[in-house]
């Protein structure tokens, strides 16, 4: 699928909403700036909705020609977008406990086999938390190829919508039977985190509606032109679900938020995906911070800390006159983790790739 200019956008806004929320780690930016930062976490569900979407159209696509599973050429080339950088800023992790955002670090297996959402003690380990999100991806990833290729050789639209719908009123029940039995125990533990929203099982959602998107997209080209013609309609509608998730998140370690917020807001964010697939101009700089993201996400919390402890102190700034110095440093830490990791890893990706028979000359490869 060719880089679209409005998933671009979206993935810039939802980075940048990510690391406003995390701002906490520095002691926020203040009540005034509260409605900004306080849902942020909520940048993470948009790109759970995107890597349903194209991961989804990818692989739907390929096995709606008919074309052979190409497992061993995806899990490759995943392999290769994700884990050179990861595994840098891991190794910065541990090997520099002072550049930390908080002083606990979980094992490093736990990063290494992608457990960490399923195992942390976040009441202790909090440095590289974020990390969390990874493992949700990348559960997806080893995961829905498998499961795409078994529905694809048997399962009609009847049954493909009845599992969706069986996932999603499943994730309504686990979480709110999770959250009914946590707030009865009361663990002494951060449950909320452990239990309800780090876990991938309790995560589907956003993932799923990408799914979804991709389904509609492959199987119902003409449906999916339709809806395109209505792209306004679509995103003034995604943004009325968001805003209603919004005001459920109000509480968010509620009841009624966890049980149907994520759906709620994942559908949401459904719609503004379909919406932004009609954009055609590009705004000037989203596409390079959307290309950045990745190393972005991995890095901020380091660049942020730095700054905090090692640079503020000797400038004569204060409050948001310090927001430009954050900014610069987060940028030059994600675009030089990008430029020198990320981007040569993948063209080396791709040079191994011609050697091994899984690079970019064989298309049936989605990833």
């Amino acid at each position: 699928m060719p880089r679209l200019p409005g998933l671009d956008l979206l993935r810039s806004i939802a980075i940048v909403w990510v690391m406003f929320f995390h701002t906490f780690v520095i002691g926020g930016l203040g009540p005034d700036w509260q409605w900004l930062t306080r849902y942020g976490w909520m940048g993470v569900d948009i790109f759970f909705v995107l890597s349903g979407f194209l991961i989804g159209s990818q692989w739907l696509r390929a096995l709606r020609r008919g074309e052979p599973p190409a497992l061993r050429d995806f899990y490759w080339r995943r392999a290769w977008r994700i884990l050179p950088a990861f595994w840098l800023v891991l190794a910065v992790y541990l090997a520099v406990p002072g550049l930390r955002e908080a002083r606990g670090l979980e094992a490093w297996w736990q990063f290494a086999t992608f457990t960490l959402n399923l195992l942390i003690d976040y009441g202790q380990n909090q440095a590289f938390s974020h990390a969390w999100s990874l493992c949700v991806e990348e559960h997806f990833y080893l995961l829905f190829p498998l499961i795409a290729i078994g529905l694809s050789r048997r399962a009609r639209s009847a049954h493909i919508a009845a599992i969706c719908a069986a996932l999603v009123l499943g994730g309504i029940a686990l979480r709110a039977g999770v959250w009914l039995h946590d707030d009865a125990t009361q663990p002494p533990r951060p449950w909320f985190i452990e239990d309800l929203y780090y876990p991938t099982w309790a995560r589907l959602d956003g993932l799923l509606a990408g799914v979804m998107l991709a389904t509609l997209h492959v199987y119902r080209p003409a449906l999916w032109a339709r809806l395109q013609a209505r792209s306004t309609l679509l995103l003034l509608g995604g943004l009325a679900l968001v805003s209603v998730a919004l005001w459920l998140f109000s509480d968010r370690t509620g009841l009624t938020a966890n049980a149907v917020g994520w759906p709620l807001l994942s559908a949401g964010f459904g719609l503004v995906v379909l919406a932004a697939t009609t954009m055609r101009r590009a705004l000037p700089g989203v596409g390079w911070l959307a290309a950045i993201s990745y190393s972005l996400y991995l890095s901020h919390k380091l660049a942020m800390h730095a700054v905090h402890e090692w640079l503020t102190p000797a400038l004569p700034l204060q409050g948001l006159a310090l927001f430009p110095v954050y900014a610069a440093v987060i940028l030059a830490v994600g675009a030089a983790l990008h430029y020198a990791v990320e981007r040569p890893g993948l063209r080396l990706r791709d040079r191994l790739g011609a050697l091994v028979g899984a690079g970019p000359q064989d298309r049936r490869a989605p990833g």
